[in-house]
């Protein structure tokens, strides 16, 4: 089984690349579904056929499919997102902006995902390639299930206790519902869904995140703060690809400037993002719709590779033994010092870097052992553990 995730800035042709290996990857031989999760669906105007919610045979073992998100709510959160209707209709909230309040923000998106999950388990696919949403949005539901699993072990025993308590109070004194065991089952259902989808998209022998750029500084810029976030929650990214470059011929007259910019913009992605592969598609004379344009762009990008190999192999996170204790490090490229938050609470490290939390549960030779100092440098961020706290 492969899965590739393509991400990226908006606008960056996420969606052509990935319509492009999929084509590549069926033609290798593999049974290969391409799947959209972005809310704006544009996979079926790339592949120029209309697409449904339920795969859609677009050639010889190639399917395509634009997941709808709505449906996928109503699946998973449908007891959860019923016992909410009923409160907001006790607190007299029936108007149509309290809908929005039934999901919690991103798990329209992050309900979509699990289809990755289905279809790895069903064993109808070889390969899975997948349009994601734009990065930032990629990064918030990609670091979901961590913290949910954080507050379904830690929390939620004491809170289903506490409502086994008041449930016949708040029903006889107040006339409201308290959530039953079925809507709280429900909610750990999706929890370990998606605790299990998180095991399968960043296990590095099964899934590889593609960051699709532009030779321009916003998009450098975004990527790069990807690319570090990709690394704090420990998913892969095996190559990057520079999207829509200008070919020499078309560097004349009003786009001669254009590439000037283009050429200095590729060298900072080339000089960022090493040892990543970097593979260049250049800015096609023509729309990029359809089998044979998008086979123009994988031929591209791919040139003689396998487009579904593990196109490179890092660490992102190692213990090492050192003379004092030991040494976790994790790799964090382009972080700064003043971006670093580093917390522990017995067993468990919470990391922040900018905007982004990662709760790291220590593995079985660190259970113990105190933090005794951190340094960020080249990239890593060394953590010392000393010797084993008696209790």
């Amino acid at each position: 089984m492969r899965i590739i995730i393509y991400t990226g800035k908006g606008g960056v042709g996420k969606t052509s690349i990935a319509a492009a290996t999929a084509y590549q990857m069926a033609a290798e031989g593999n049974r290969t579904i391409v799947l959209s999760t972005d809310a704006a669906h544009s996979l079926s105007d790339s592949l120029g056929i209309p697409l449904q919610h339920e795969p859609t045979l677009v050639s010889e073992r190639l399917w395509a499919q634009e997941i709808d998100s709505l449906k996928e709510t109503q699946r998973y959160w449908g007891n959860v997102r019923s016992w909410l209707s009923n409160f907001m209709h006790w607190a007299n909230l029936d108007d149509i902006g309290s809908e929005e309040l039934m999901v919690f923000p991103g798990f329209e998106e992050l309900f979509s995902l699990l289809r990755i999950k289905e279809h790895v388990e069903s064993g109808q696919f070889d390969a899975i390639i997948v349009d994601c949403a734009p990065t930032g949005e990629t990064l918030r539901l990609l670091s979901y299930p961590q913290l949910l699993r954080w507050w379904v072990r830690n929390i939620f025993p004491y809170e289903r206790k506490i409502l086994k308590l008041a449930r016949p109070i708040m029903k006889v004194t107040k006339g409201l519902e308290l959530p039953s065991d079925d809507v709280m089952d429900s909610f750990i259902q999706v929890v370990d869904k998606l605790e299990k989808l998180q095991l399968v998209i960043s296990d590095p022998e099964i899934t590889s995140i593609r960051l699709v750029v532009n030779p321009e500084k916003m998009v450098i810029s975004e990527a790069r703060r990807a690319f570090t976030n990709l690394n704090l929650y420990g998913f892969h990214t095996d190559a990057v690809i520079v999207n829509k470059v200008m070919s020499e011929e078309a560097a004349e007259g009003y786009f001669a400037q254009w590439k000037l910019i283009q050429n200095r913009y590729e060298e900072e992605i080339t000089h960022c993002f090493s040892p990543l592969p970097i593979l260049r598609v250049p800015l096609m004379p023509l729309e990029v719709i359809g089998k044979e344009m998008l086979e123009r762009v994988a031929a591209a990008a791919f040139h003689e590779r396998e487009c579904g190999a593990i196109l490179h192999r890092g660490i992102l996170e190692e213990v090492r033994k050192i003379e004092s204790g030991y040494e976790l490090r994790i790799s964090l490229p382009f972080t700064e010092k003043r971006q670093l938050q580093l917390n522990q609470k017995g067993d468990e490290l919470t990391l922040q870097v900018g905007s982004y939390k990662r709760i790291v549960a220590l593995p079985r030779v660190l259970l113990g052992r105190q933090v005794e100092s951190a340094r960020l440098a080249e990239g890593v961020l060394m953590i010392h553990f000393g010797h084993v706290v008696e209790s």
